[in-house]
């Protein structure tokens, strides 16, 4: 991945879109692409036609990008996103966000499906994002730095923006919906976590577990975007209960936790555009 390649998919985008570039772009994760449909005015790109996109094969992830309106508020959305278990190089994970980058975004906001170590916190419904724990092994800053892109050794002490938590804060409040909030654990996966791994999460203080996100919000802030996120809960992790976790129970729950998010991700980019 270099710097003129994503350059070079930067300027393939603009072409293609009539006006001002959004400063606001989201990611949408399993479950979640129904969140697209409110997108207005949109200019839709298919990953597969976007020069160096890795392009996602899970199901729950179409591999779109949709430039519109979100209530009248300029917005990138990304329809889906690649995974590390999937098969993509570290750097890969990076890209797309690099290219948000390039177009000019300046505030990501990503989404995911994830699973719950916290009882009070069940299958649909939201916690705000507020630290991260890297379990997954992988890294897209790993390789040689371009100072182009950030420096070689970014500060991620306050990788969450906690001026944007405070404004999910708020938007879930005026809402009335419940947010939970918590530090997000990636781990690489396909397969989910064994109950004794979720006790061990637990003890290091991890509140939801999922496979994605880390790379994108590391690469966010090696470009000196502000990031903030929403984990929409699908399942009490393996050991909670009895039942036998699936992709499919993912899908299910994250259509559910959809309907909040979709009230909560107009309210929050509206306050903050």
């Amino acid at each position: 991945m270099t710097y003129e390649a994503v350059q070079e998919c930067a300027r393939f985008i603009r072409e293609r879109f009539e006006g001002e570039m959004p400063k606001v772009a989201m990611v949408l994760g399993s479950g979640l692409n129904d969140l697209a449909s409110s997108v207005e005015k949109a200019t839709v790109l298919a990953f597969t036609d976007l020069p160096g996109f890795p392009k996602p094969t899970v199901e729950g992830h179409v591999g779109k990008m949709l430039i519109g309106e979100l209530e009248g508020n300029p917005v990138i959305c990304m329809q889906g996103r690649a995974h590390g278990y999937e098969g993509h190089s570290e750097q890969s994970l990076g890209y797309s966000t690099r290219v948000l980058s390039a177009l000019g975004v300046e505030t990501l906001i990503l989404t995911n499906a994830a699973g719950s170590l916290d009882e009070v916190a069940g299958p649909g419904s939201l916690m705000a994002i507020t630290d991260h724990i890297n379990f997954s092994g992988l890294n897209p800053l790993v390789g040689v730095n371009d100072d182009r892109f950030g420096p070689r050794f970014p500060d991620v002490s306050q990788a969450w923006d906690r001026e944007y938590t405070e404004t999910f804060r708020q938007c879930a409040k005026e809402l009335d919906i419940p947010l939970h909030e918590g530090v997000y654990l990636m781990a690489k996966g396909p397969n989910f976590e064994t109950p004794a791994e979720i006790r061990a999460f637990r003890t290091m203080g991890a509140n939801a577990v999922g496979m994605s996100t880390v790379p994108e919000c590391l690469t966010a802030r090696h470009c000196g975007m502000r990031v903030c996120g929403i984990s929409s809960i699908t399942n009490y992790a393996a050991g909670m209960t009895d039942g036998e976790l699936t992709h499919t129970e993912t899908m299910e729950f994250g259509a559910v936790a959809a309907i909040k998010l979709d009230k909560l991700l107009r309210l929050f980019v509206k306050k903050i555009s």
